[in-house]
């Protein structure tokens, strides 16, 4: 029998065990961190052997195959002693592809993803198509192969995920933009990210499909150097030749071989010039599996947004709070301030991934009138920021954080936890920074 170790006990992991024992292989999941109850509970259910918060090399490198959780670095010791040995390391969605028919509508982007992906679903899922939801949302696609089955995957892809797949292909692959992300994990080299998002169109054939933002100059520039293999369907504010989706006269038009469909954009339920990007790629992946022009308008007139992504919190004395938690890298706090209509007090921090400011020095000028440093170590946010802008506070909570905001706030204005970095010096994870600052917002 076959020996598969899973690394990582957390969604994918655990989804990837039960699969991999479903499918006849002897299965050994090993996490240097403690288990959640929930996955330890699954992995006890189907009698799967697992450890935590060690991992036995004896257990480990007898494994014909390996995989490994998107967040465990290639740098990890355990990790280069498998590839010393020639061990195939794979990803769980790498994986699961072999064991579904399924066709899989896969989106990346360095922002957007998460939006566009939840109405991919959305519109599939209301137009009575047979849906899962996978990837970095919803629950782990190994899991939902191994227990239904679907005739469609929506799957939110991460470069890491990306990283370790060989096999599996995209039928309809969206890349949304390419700005600086993780080059920690890169070796701060930007081609190294750029070649990671791209592999969202690897073994397309002329049957597959593959949208993208037509105006971002790094998937323009990489376009001129590959040769993709799929039918391309770019999107833009303004139509050039090759244009499939873009807006005239305030319609969002998408114009396919089999479709021309047009909507005001006045009716979008997601207002803003990247949440328009994130409509058009949907409605192109939509539009490509025939879904009927009612039931993607209609979609795209009630979908209600993504938890932690410009969410609406409460507005306290004509104080307008939004949480942004998602924002962990500067590219998304660009879009969120490009998008705000009153002078913003800017919530900051976290751990900083090798983040350039300049991106945002401009907008943060134009509308911020006060910075709230939130964490650890804020030296690099004071070294960009000091002299640029005169109201600056630093704090170490959130509860801190929000205080702070709403002093330095005056009628009219907006606070914005955008805060451009990853959440672990002081939070769990973006979402508990989210909830953190939206319980203390209604709180106040």
């Amino acid at each position: 029998m076959k020996r598969i170790v899973i690394l990582g006990g957390g969604e994918s992991g655990a989804g990837a065990a039960v699969l991999a024992k479903k499918q006849g292989f002897e299965v050994f999941l090993s996490d240097l961190s403690e288990i959640k109850t929930e996955y330890k509970a699954l992995l006890d259910q189907y009698d799967i052997q697992w450890e935590e918060k060690q991992h036995t090399e004896d257990l480990i490198l007898n494994a014909v195959e390996v995989i490994k959780s998107p967040g465990i670095p290639e740098k990890a010791p355990i990790i280069k002693r498998l590839h010393a040995l020639g061990t195939p390391i794979i990803s769980e969605i790498e994986f699961a592809g072999r064991y579904t028919k399924a066709k899989m509508i896969c989106i990346t982007g360095s922002n957007g993803k998460t939006t566009t992906t939840m109405l991919v679903y959305h519109i599939l899922k209301n137009a009575g198509l047979n849906v899962g939801l996978a990837g970095n949302v919803g629950q782990s696609l190994a899991l939902q192969v191994a227990n239904d089955t679907y005739d469609y995957f929506v799957v939110e892809l991460s470069s890491f995920q990306l990283d370790g797949m060989k096999e599996f292909k995209a039928d309809i692959a969206i890349l949304m933009n390419i700005t600086p992300d993780h080059l920690d994990r890169y070796e701060y080299n930007f081609q190294n990210y750029v070649d990671s998002k791209f592999r969202i169109t690897q073994n397309q054939t002329e049957k597959d499909a593959f949208i993208f933002w037509e105006n971002d100059p790094v998937i323009r520039a990489e376009l001129s150097k590959r040769n993709i293999q799929s039918t391309l369907y770019p999107f833009a504010i303004e139509r050039s030749e090759k244009t499939k989706a873009f807006i005239e006269q305030d319609e969002l038009i998408i114009r396919t071989l089999k479709t021309l469909f047009t909507m005001p954009t006045s009716e979008l339920a997601l207002q803003g010039i990247h949440n328009t990007y994130n409509s058009m790629a949907a409605g192109l992946a939509a539009s490509i599996v025939n879904v009927r022009k009612e039931s993607i308008r209609q979609s795209l007139q009630d979908f209600q947004g993504v938890e932690h992504r410009l969410e609406y919190v409460a507005t306290v004395k004509n104080v307008r709070f939004i949480n942004d938690s998602k924002a962990t890298n500067v590219n998304s706090c660009w879009y969120a301030l490009q998008s705000m209509k009153t002078p913003v007090v800017l919530i900051l921090g976290g751990t900083d991934k090798g983040n350039d400011y300049a991106e945002i020095e401009e907008l943060v000028r134009e509308k911020v009138k006060g910075l709230i440093f939130l964490g650890l170590d804020n030296k690099p946010l004071h070294s960009f920021f000091d002299g640029k802008i005169s109201n600056i506070v630093d704090v170490q909570s959130m509860e801190d954080a929000v205080k702070a905001s709403y002093e330095m706030a005056d009628n009219g204005d907006t606070v914005l936890l955008s805060p451009c970095c990853a959440s672990f010096d002081l939070f769990k994870n973006y979402e508990d920074r989210g909830r953190q600052f939206k319980n203390l917002v209604r709180n106040l």
